[in-house]
């Protein structure tokens, strides 16, 4: 046996996994996004989920039988990340996308209107419908079309636009307390969660720039055709798994923590998880308890994000009350209401649902006092629900439905990277530019994939360098 000089033990190269393993925490629509993504690019995805299904706030439940989604979601044609999310998982079949923009709006006493946009290009495809439009007199009309002209002048990035309410911008442009409430809410109530009053003007401004004033065909109305659960759950468990993702349903994490280049993932009363990056997709009050100190994001402005609240009210009828699949209401506490007849497998009568916004006061009222106020709002606004028989009425409410859109919410919005190179974030809270939607779910998804791709990327070239 000879002796001779010692030499150091060989260390392995310090490069990224040819296929990196990723650990997406939170099944919602970013999450599933993120993991398609990353798991087309070659990663190892796990997808971890606390709840026993996917689809985070947009899902459905069973009630007495009847299949009911938690909240009314809609989407729209500008809506592209969400169309092509829809496409990958196969269920495009199961939504369906209006032709042409046309919103029935009802007021009591059977008056009714619709807004929908002609064939001349954007923005003069609204100035029929404008024109006609019977709940502003001409003169509130004529001010509605010069507030919109100037709205497409607003840019939605400027601080300074974030800082401004929606409301006040309104009222300095000659729109009184009648047309914010018969015309400009109709919008900006559902999209931003929040009254005209209380949201940024950045945010008001995105979703009229977007939806309404640079494309005629960008507001076309589109909604599921079956209860949420079978595309966001159903079609999207079945797309994960033919991609190779890992999804772990009731599967909770306690702790994501820094474990040298990579990360490792705690989950009370089960084995940890050692992974190479991690996209945390849960909702920014769970992000802010999850992030590492390390990660550089300001907890307390995940914080003064706050959150605004969605009430729905099922009201099942024990006949036909409603002629169209969705209409809005003007001059009455009803603000959107969907016909979900058909998608809840209901055989006989309507089941109608009622999606209230920023519903603040409504959130704190029992059953009893919404039923009261709303059946005969409702029937205010529905002729035949007038001898109509209610057979059931129950209420769902989220509480911390989006994030509060209010002034000067952009500049408290992280961005997807983090101090942590490998841990990103996703969720609509993060910053899209696109309000609290279904669409700015999917595209924070994407843009947490991408920035896991550059930090192997990076990581993967340092080791290149190092072991050359």
């Amino acid at each position: 046996m000879s002796v001779g000089v010692q030499q150091p033990v060989a260390q392995p190269p310090l490069v990224a996994p040819a296929r990196p393993r990723v650990a997406v925490v939170g099944g919602g629509l970013a999450g599933i996004s993120a993991a398609l993504r990353l798991a087309d690019d070659g990663a190892r995805v796990t997808l971890l989920e606390s709840r026993g299904r996917l689809g985070g706030a947009a899902f459905s439940f069973t009630r007495d039988g009847l299949l009911a989604d938690n909240g009314q979601h809609v989407f729209l044609r500008c809506c592209t990340e969400y169309l092509r999310l829809v496409a990958r998982i196969g269920a495009g079949a199961l939504v369906t996308l209006q032709d042409r923009l046309s919103i029935p709006v009802l007021a009591p006493g059977g008056r009714s209107a619709r807004l929908a946009r002609g064939g001349l290009p954007a923005p003069l495809h609204l100035a029929g419908a404008l024109a006609r439009y019977p709940f502003l007199s001409p003169a509130g009309r004529l001010a509605a079309a010069r507030a919109m002209r100037a709205l497409r002048a607003v840019d939605p990035d400027d601080p300074s636009a974030d800082r401004r309410s929606f409301g006040d911008w309104l009222a300095q442009h000659g729109q009184d307390a009648r047309a914010v409430q018969a015309l400009w809410e109709l919008v900006a109530r559902p999209t931003l969660n929040l009254a005209a009053g209380d949201a940024s003007l950045a945010q008001a401004a995105f979703v009229f720039q977007h939806g309404l004033l640079s494309d005629a065909g960008a507001a076309d109305v589109g909604y599921a055709t079956v209860p949420l659960g079978e595309i966001h759950d159903v079609a999207a468990r079945r797309a994960l798994a033919r991609a190779g993702v890992d999804v772990q349903l009731r599967r909770g994490v306690a702790a994501i923590v820094c474990d040298g280049e990579g990360f490792r993932i705690e989950s009370g009363g089960a084995p940890s998880l050692d992974v190479d990056a991690v996209v945390l997709a849960v909702p920014h009050d769970r992000a802010a308890r999850l992030l590492p100190a390390c990660a550089g994001v300001d907890r307390a402005a995940l914080a003064r994000l706050g959150s605004s609240p969605i009430v729905n009210l099922h009201v099942v009828y024990d006949r036909r009350v409603l002629e169209h699949p969705f209409a809005v209401g003007v001059d009455t506490p009803v603000q959107w209401l969907f016909d979900r007849t058909r998608p809840s497998g209901l055989c006989a009568g309507q089941y109608l649902a009622v999606s209230l916004s920023g519903a603040e006061a409504e959130l704190d009222m029992t059953v009893e006092e919404l039923r009261a106020r709303f059946l005969p709002a409702l029937a205010e606004l529905l002729p035949l629900a007038r001898g109509a028989r209610v057979e059931r009425f129950f209420v769902t409410r989220s509480h911390a439905a989006t994030f509060r859109a209010a002034p000067g919410s952009r500049s408290l919005r992280p961005g997807a990277r983090t101090a942590l190179e490998g841990l990103v974030l996703a969720g609509a809270f993060t910053d899209t530019g696109w309000p609290a939607t279904m669409e700015g779910a999917v595209r924070s998804g994407l843009a947490a994939a991408r920035e896991v791709r550059a930090a192997l990327a990076a990581r993967a070239s340092v080791g290149e360098r190092v072991a050359a």
